[in-house]
């Protein structure tokens, strides 16, 4: 079987580097031209299973050469690749006929997939050996629960049903959301995420439905919201239970009709997506006290799928560990290739109170702050006990850290608090006396191995 042919169009050699590094292990033969110009060379000399285009070129606008790419091969699969997440400029090339995007620098696991989900046919899901690899490479495993989870997942894929799923905070929902989106005969259309906890609530409206200009103050131009882009494909709706319940009433109309109203409007425009949404509460809990519609929770609880969390996976948590170090070391070009026997015990035993997203945190930090073949117990920082209670902390002081530095204790406090309140970042934020934004901004640093004063 010949191998699938990528064009790879990105002026920063350095970032073209690392994706041949995520690309070429997984069978892909990889053709990488640094403008426009060497792009359509290349382009007339050989067909490709997918193009991965830079919208920010030196010699032209990425635009154009999209444009010009599916004159030349109308069915030809691309993914934009934008710097900044600019919606407008994405939104505009996939209404040229681009299949997908992503964010850059992407990540070695968004890039595949999206790269495997392009390559299909149009309309069609990707053939069973891509979609395999997949949930291979989304899902690291063997625990019995994580095997629950694979089946499932691989059983309502090809449906059009609703999706709930649950889980812990840092369990994998939105992974597990978009694993079903690209094994789905919508996998090479739309993907769009909204955190309804991370969005205020007078703007939440807007982010979903859009708005006009004018509309409110701000509105400084129209938008398409969060449906109309995922128009086609998947709308995943996180932390659906944060949903005020004003806007719960029109979601529901929405999932009845296929019909939105941008916020300012009086048009009715038709859009055709599936609804994938999560949440790390108890959904029927939230029903019976009132917070959340019945008649919605009914609407979208089709097919419930549970994500279990690291510490009932088992020796999954040294597999998965494993992965991100290999990501890890690459983005920071360190060579360790894994993990000395108490250091794997030290992962084994540890409770994982953050889950997945703990764990990748743990090793960022270990591969950024050390150097070596093997990663020694020592490197990982996992603390003794993790207080589960959040009035443990507030009627006691901290114990001595001993040599940890302060960073890491308001790190400590800050995700036990959120643990706590059963991970949920704005009842933490309003225990803590800050913004949730304050806890977001802390913790995409803390990811990067960026320690933060208080």
């Amino acid at each position: 079987m010949t191998s699938p042919r990528i064009l790879l169009i990105e002026d920063t050699l350095s970032i073209a580097i690392l994706y041949k590094g995520y690309l070429a292990p997984e069978g892909f033969v990889i053709d990488h031209a640094r403008d426009g110009a060497q792009a359509r060379e290349l382009y007339a000399k050989h067909e490709y299973a997918c193009v991965l285009l830079d919208l920010g070129l030196p010699d032209e606008q990425g635009e154009d050469l999209l444009k010009h790419m599916l004159a030349l091969r109308p069915g030809q699969r691309v993914v934009i690749v934008t710097a900044n997440g600019s919606i407008q400029r994405v939104v505009a090339c996939m209404r040229e006929g681009a299949a997908d995007y992503v964010v850059k620098p992407a990540q070695k696991e968004r890039l595949i997939t999206a790269i495997t989900a392009s390559s299909a046919r149009k309309g069609e899901p990707a053939p069973p050996t891509a979609q395999a690899e997949i949930v291979k490479g989304r899902f690291i495993g063997e625990s019995p629960a994580m095997q629950t989870v694979l089946t499932r997942i691989k059983a309502v894929a090809p449906s059009k049903a609703a999706v709930f799923i649950t889980g812990e905070s840092g369990s994998g929902k939105e992974v597990c959301a978009e694993t079903i989106h690209r094994l789905s005969p919508r996998g090479n259309k739309p993907f769009i995420a909204i955190n309804c906890g991370a969005i205020p609530k007078d703007l939440m409206e807007s982010e979903i439905f859009g708005h006009l200009k004018g509309s409110f103050t701000g509105a400084i131009a129209e938008r398409d919201g969060a449906a109309m882009l995922a128009n086609g494909g998947t709308l995943f709706l996180d932390e659906i239970c944060e949903m005020d319940l004003g806007l719960q009433t029109k979601l529901l109309r929405f999932l009845q009709t296929g019909l939105i109203q941008r916020v300012g409007s009086g048009h009715l425009q038709q859009v055709d997506v599936r609804i994938i949404c999560a949440t790390n509460r108890d959904p029927e809990t939230e029903v019976r006290q009132g917070r959340f519609r019945e008649d919605l929770f009914y609407r979208l609880h089709v097919v419930p799928i549970l994500m279990p969390p690291l510490r009932e996976r088992g020796g999954d948590v040294v597999h998965l560990a494993r992965n991100f170090v290999s990501q890890f070391c690459a983005e920071e070009d360190k060579s360790f290739t894994g993990f000395t026997p108490d250091a794997e015990n030290a992962l084994v035993a540890h409770s994982w109170p953050g889950n997945v997203r703990e764990l990748q945190n743990v090793l960022r930090r270990a591969i950024v702050f050390n150097s070596g073949n093997l990663i020694e117990a020592q490197m990982l920082d996992l603390p003794q006990k993790m207080p589960s209670e959040v009035t443990a902390m507030s009627n006691t002081r901290h114990p001595f850290p001993g040599a940890r530095e302060l960073w890491q204790i308001e790190r400590d406090a800050i995700e036990d608090t959120i643990a706590a309140c059963g991970g949920s970042v704005p009842r933490a934020a309003k225990m803590l006396g800050v913004s949730p934004s304050t806890i977001y901004r802390k913790r995409e640093n803390w990811a990067a191995g960026i320690q933060m004063k208080a």
